[in-house]
C-alpha cells in the first residue's frame, strides 16, 4: 500500500498492527536513511481503539487503506462514513483448491501443502480448503499427510524451518478451538490438531478430513496451519463448494484439461485464480477480493494507483483564448 501511495504523490501514515510494530519501525528507519523528506512516510504504532480510530475518524485523512479482519473492516467502514472518506479493504480469505481426477497429484499435494502451512497459515490467501475428486481423495490425503509430517516447526530464522509459531497465545487458542469445533461437527484430524510440544505458540500442521460445506471449519477463516479436505464428484458440485463461503480473495484448481481449466476459473468467485499452481503474485497485476468478507478495492497493478488518485475533467474553450 505504501509504494503506490507514494508513487501517486501522497503522504502516508502507517499504523501497523499492535502485535507487529517492529518491522514497520525498521521500514520507517530505512525511509529516513534513504532520504525521504520529513512527513512523507510516518509510522504511528498503537492500538486500534486509540491510534487506529483517531486516524480513521480524522477529517484530514483523504484515503484509508486497510488490511486485516472483516470485523475491523466493518468498523472502519462505519467510521469512514462520518467524513465520507474513500476506503479500500483487503480482508479475509477461505481459499478453495479444486483437485480434479486428472490432476498432477504430486504437484497439487506439494503446492496445497505450501499454500496451507506457509507462515503457519497466517496468510489471507492461505490454501485452507482443498476440494478433491472422490476417485483420488484417499490417495491425495495419504500423500498430503506424508508431506505435512515432514514439515519442521522452529525458529523462523533457521534455514531448515518450514514454519514458525502463531503470533500470540490468543491466536493459538483460537486455532485450537476451531479444530475442536471441527471434531465436534464430525471432522477427523488425520494429522495434528494439537499444540506442538515445544516452547512458544506452535500448532502442529493439521489436516481435517470428512469435512462438508456446512461445517464451521469449511466456512470461517481460521488463520492457522489447518487445512480442510472436502470431496466432490461432479464439476458443478466443485464450483458450488468453492463459492460456498462469504470470501472471494483467491482460489486454485488442478487439471490437465485446458477447456475445463478456463471454464472453471471463469465461474469461481475470486479476485485471483491459479491454475496448476498456487501463490505467485506480481506487482503489475491487481490483488483483492470480489466483495463480501474479502473486502473491496484492489492492491497492486493499475488499480493500486487508482486507489490513491482522483480523476478530474478540465474543459477549455479555445475561442475565448484566441479572442483574448
Amino acid at each position: 500500500k505504501i509504494a503506490p501511495a507514494l508513487a501517486s504523490g501522497c503522504t502516508v501514515v502507517l499504523k501497523p498492527a499492535e502485535l507487529t510494530p517492529l518491522s514497520a519501525q525498521w521500514l520507517g528507519r530505512a525511509a529516513v536513511e534513504a532520504g525521504f523528506p520529513a512527513g512523507v512516510l510516518n509510522i504511528v504504532p498503537g492500538f486500534g481503539v486509540d491510534a487506529g480510530a483517531a486516524l480513521v475518524g480524522h477529517p484530514g485523512v483523504n484515503k484509508i487503506a486497510f488490511t486485516g479482519s472483516p470485523a475491523t473492516g466493518r468498523s472502519i467502514m462505519r467510521a469512514a462514513s462520518e467524513n465520507i472518506t474513500k476506503i479500500s479493504l483487503e480482508l479475509g480469505g477461505k481459499s478453495p483448491c479444486i483437485v480434479f481426477a486428472d490432476a498432477d497429484l504430486d504437484s497439487a499435494v506439494r503446492q496445497t501443502a505450501s499454500g496451507a502451512f506457509f507462515n503457519a497459515g497466517q496468510v489471507c490467501s492461505a490454501a485452507t480448503r482443498v476440494i478433491v475428486h472422490d476417485s483420488i481423495h484417499d490417495a491425495f490425503v495419504e500423500r498430503l499427510t506424508t508431506r505435512a509430517k515432514g514439515l519442521r516447526l522452529g525458529e523462523v530464522f533457521d534455514a531448515g524451518t518450514s514454519f514458525g509459531p502463531l503470533i500470540s497465545q490468543k491466536q493459538m487458542d483460537r486455532v485450537l478451538n476451531y479444530v475442536d469445533i471441527g471434531r465436534s461437527q464430525g471432522a477427523t484430524a488425520t494429522l495434528g490438531g494439537r499444540r506442538a510440544d515445544r516452547r512458544g505458540f506452535y500448532v502442529e500442521p493439521t489436516i481435517l478430513t470428512d469435512v462438508n460445506e456446512d461445517m464451521t471449519v469449511a466456512r470461517e477463516e481460521i488463520f492457522g496451519p489447518v487445512l480442510s479436505v472436502l470431496r466432490f464428484t461432479e464439476e458443478r458440485q466443485a464450483i458450488a463448494l468453492a463459492n460456498g463461503t462469504d470470501y472471494s480473495l483467491a482460489a486454485a484448481l488442478w487439471t490437465r484439461d485446458v477447456d475445463r481449466a478456463h471454464r472453471v476459473a471463469d465461474q469461481i468467485d475470486a479476485g485471483t485464480v491459479w491454475i496448476n499452481t498456487y501463490g505467485p503474485t506480481d506487482t503489475r497485476l491487481p490483488w483483492g477480493g470480489m466483495g463480501g468478507e474479502s473486502g473491496i478495492g484492489r492492491d497492486l497493478g493499475r488499480g493500486a494507483i487508482e486507489n490513491y488518485t482522483e480523476q478530474k475533467s478540465v474543459w477549455l474553450q479555445y475561442r475565448a483564448l484566441a479572442e483574448g
